[in-house]
């Protein structure tokens, strides 16, 4: 037998996701990958990994796999019960599984999505270069479709060199208690909104149970159009971030699984902040906030280098590339 894991429970919604499926948008093919990047990163780099590996993403409620291999994981994300065993684990750790352990992951209390990696990866075919789940669709991850209690996983075969680790400090664990403030440049139509759209920046959200890998809808103060607004758009392009707002001026956040869009977009949450809106669950209070440009791009850059300085801290001085979340080598 070559599988690593039995399903004993799927949990409400577990899949394959990696870094993503780039450049196929234009087939209408979307990204999917990892909702929240940051903790994708640290399972991978925790697990031993190269910072692309295959990952099960667990969305509200974990999974329980049997463990039929030895092996190591590596678990991040929202915080939920954690258990080897019927006995409970840190998250954001690393640590063994032996043949005939049972790994339980609850329901999440502070976020919404948790992520497992595996020493090696969770082994699927590639399509479109890319080993993520598009369950919309029907391809991608494993047989394109969330996990089934049952079903076998296949792990890749780990690196001689693998290095795992059990823990890391303290200070790259986010704080998902505090209260989720999002930084946006200005969206592609913001001046069809009154202010270019100041009320955004004002007022607060909720995250309505309208929420997936699509997109959030908020519920909050309506955005006006301006006056001689056309009120909407030809059908274009649209990238994870973009802050759409439909004819009842709800803002909707798009995610990973939208490729085009018909609605004015106010506002583009910023890269560096994509990976809190993969932990926004219903219920959450969001405020935004407007930076410029070059703020922007030094926030990326700073997230970039706090996940380099980490890979340097469990694997030591990299002698490989590292691999953005837009498939850039940094």
């Amino acid at each position: 037998m070559d599988s690593t894991f039995l399903v004993l429970e799927p949990g409400s919604f577990t899949t394959v996701q990696d870094a993503g499926r780039r450049g196929y948008q234009k087939l209408g093919v979307p990204v999917s990958g990892a909702a929240d990047e940051y903790a994708f990163r640290v399972a991978n780099l925790l697990a031993g990994n190269h910072s692309n590996a295959a990952v099960l993403e667990m969305t509200v409620v974990g999974c329980t796999l049997a463990a039929l291999k030895p092996t190591w994981v590596g678990v991040t994300g929202a915080e939920a019960e954690i258990k080897k065993n019927g006995s409970k684990m840190a998250g954001w750790s690393g640590f063994a599984l032996e043949p005939g352990d049972v790994l339980r992951m609850d329901k999440v209390r502070q976020g919404c999505r948790l992520y497992l990696g595996v020493s090696g990866g969770i082994d699927v075919p590639e399509v479109m270069a890319s080993r993520s789940t598009n369950a919309q669709a029907g391809f991608g991850g494993y047989r394109g479709r969330a996990l089934r209690k049952g079903d076998f996983l296949s792990v890749v075969e780990p690196s001689r060199d693998a290095r795992v680790r059990s823990e890391i400090p303290r200070k790259f664990v986010p704080d998902l208690s505090e209260k989720m403030v999002l930084r946006c440049l200005p969206g592609p139509q913001a001046d069809f909104f009154r202010s270019r759209g100041e009320e955004l920046f004002a007022s607060e959200y909720r995250v309505t149970t309208q929420a997936d890998k699509r997109g959030i809808r908020l519920e909050g103060p309506a955005l006006q159009h301006a006056s001689d607004s056309p009120g909407g758009v030809l059908s274009e392009p649209s990238l994870p971030g973009n802050i759409q707002v439909p004819g009842d001026g709800s803002p909707i956040v798009l995610l990973r699984e939208q490729t085009v869009g018909g609605y004015a977009k106010v506002a583009t949450v910023i890269s560096s902040d994509l990976w809190r809106l993969g932990q926004a669950a219903p219920g959450d209070r969001i405020r935004f906030q407007p930076v410029d440009r070059e703020t922007a791009v030094s926030l990326r850059r700073e997230m970039h280098q706090r996940l380099k300085e980490l890979e340097n801290i469990l694997h030591g001085q990299s002698q490989g590339s590292f691999l953005d979340m837009e498939g850039n080598t940094v």
